[in-house]
């Protein structure tokens, strides 16, 4: 049974409408269901087959204005890379331990930073790791010598997305509380991301859909070409 609050965000959503970019992320504070300040999330069908190595989207992007959520960051390294993974704001930091925790069911986590010399011992942890979008890749800058600059990135906002088996990427660029401005500002990075990353083999149309949500709203269809520049 959709609530009294649902069933007017409904109305104010035209199911037969794509939405500009700008519209989407004013509408999207106006039919919020919730009391408390939550996600807005972006969900972009592409025109992959993630099947195809080369066509499996994965990266990462800076957020201007940060996802409105504090994230908490694991470092496994060696000791002589610990303190300046601390002095850089990461939550936990060590190795063996942590990955005995993991292989225990700890994932009490938002993202792992990991060194290079340290990812062969990580390696047994993919099929925990791997479905929670939580493994260390070079490919989203989460696999690096620099891990103070890296829990940096992430703690001022940078945020790693990938293409699902249905050729979909889900992410969060904001929560309900943001600015219409700020919430389109961080949507069009993301999107901006994602269409840099275009692979040459990709046939046909890149940027097949597009929709905003927030926590229990109704999706809002955003018209692609609003947000290619």
């Amino acid at each position: 049974m959709a609530t009294k609050k649902r069933k007017v965000a409904d109305v104010k959503v035209d199911k037969n409408k794509s939405y500009s970019l700008k519209e989407a992320s004013t509408l999207v504070k106006d039919i919020n269901c919730t009391k408390f300040d939550s996600s807005v999330d972006l969900h972009i069908r592409l025109g992959v087959d993630p099947k195809k190595a080369d066509q499996a989207i994965r990266g990462s992007v800076t957020l201007p204005h940060g996802t409105g959520k504090t994230k908490k960051v694991l470092v496994l390294c060696t000791p002589d890379k610990e303190a300046s993974a601390k002095e850089a704001g990461a939550d936990f930091v060590g190795l063996d331990e942590f990955i005995q925790k993991i292989e225990a069911g700890w994932t009490d986590i938002d993202v792992i930073i990991a060194t290079p010399s340290v990812m062969p011992k990580i390696g047994k942890l993919g099929k925990i790791l791997g479905p929670r979008n939580l493994m260390p890749n070079p490919k989203t800058g989460t696999v690096t010598n620099d891990v103070a600059a890296a829990v940096n990135e992430v703690k001022g906002g940078k945020i790693t997305f990938k293409v699902d088996k249905a050729g979909i990427i889900h992410a969060s660029i904001g929560r309900i509380s943001f600015a219409p401005d700020k919430i389109e500002q961080n949507s069009q990075e993301l999107i901006n991301a994602i269409i840099k990353l275009k692979p040459a083999t990709a046939k046909g149309t890149y940027l097949r859909g597009l929709s905003m949500a927030s926590t229990m709203s109704p999706g809002i269809v955003i018209d692609t070409k609003s947000v290619q520049n």
